[in-house]
Formats: structure tokens, C-alpha cells, sequence
């Protein structure tokens, strides 16, 4: 006898957090949707633990940041509660250096916010 899990929706938030990405507030939808202890890693780095620790690294990653050029998603998708979306970002630092960064995101949701995201991308691009 199987028994159905009673898993929120979370395609709606997944977008909307997505939507302010897009529109370059990452910083309040890092604010409104992520969790106080949300832990956070790049491909195989060790995790960030806590919202303050993850929220000074957005805030310096997004500092170095001279020109964002243009972003997009090119898929995503809900299974449960977790979302997974493929980003692609033109945009160039502070010093002149350009890439186009292509990244998956992984989200584990819980009562509405992020706890968990770990970010896939080749460190080359």
C-alpha cells in the first residue's frame, strides 16, 4: 500500500523567486525566500550554513559584479520539494572580465522558503 506524501506546491514560489532574479532583485529574493538556516554550496565546495554567512556572500559576489548583460532560465522543473533550474547569466566584473556563467540550480524547499541550494556549473565558463 503506497502512501501519498502531503507536499506543498512549491512551482509557484520556485517562479516568483526565479521573477526577481530576472528582474535583478536577487538580493530581496534572497531575503523573502530563503530560510534563516539555509545552507548553500558551489559544485563539490564545502556548505555555507546559515542565512547571514550565504547572505554576505550574494552581497559579494553580486558586488563584484560591474554589468550584468542579460540572464535567463532555460528550464526548470518541481518534483516534490525540490526545484531545479538551468540559468545562464552574461555579465562582466569589476575589471573588466566577461563571461556567460551556465548554472543548474537545486533547491530543497520547506514551509515556504529555501533550506537548501547547491549550485552546478563549470568553473571554466
Amino acid at each position: 500500500m503506497s502512501t501519498a506524501r502531503n507536499v506543498p506546491d512549491i512551482s509557484i514560489p520556485d517562479q516568483q523567486l526565479n521573477q526577481q532574479v530576472l528582474a535583478g532583485d536577487a538580493l530581496g529574493a534572497f531575503e523573502k525566500y530563503y530560510a534563516e538556516d539555509v545552507v548553500m554550496q558551489e559544485n563539490e565546495e564545502a556548505p555555507r550554513k546559515g542565512k547571514a554567512v550565504n547572505r554576505k556572500f550574494e552581497q559579494d559576489f553580486f558586488g563584484s559584479v560591474e554589468q550584468l548583460h542579460g540572464g535567463k532560465v532555460l528550464a526548470s522543473a518541481v518534483n516534490g520539494d525540490v526545484s531545479f533550474s538551468e540559468w545562464e547569466y552574461d555579465l562582466t566584473f569589476k575589471g573588466g572580465q566577461r563571461i556567460v556563467l551556465k548554472q543548474v540550480a537545486v533547491r530543497r524547499w520547506a514551509n515556504g522558503q529555501v533550506v537548501h541550494e547547491k549550485f552546478y556549473f563549470n568553473k571554466g565558463a
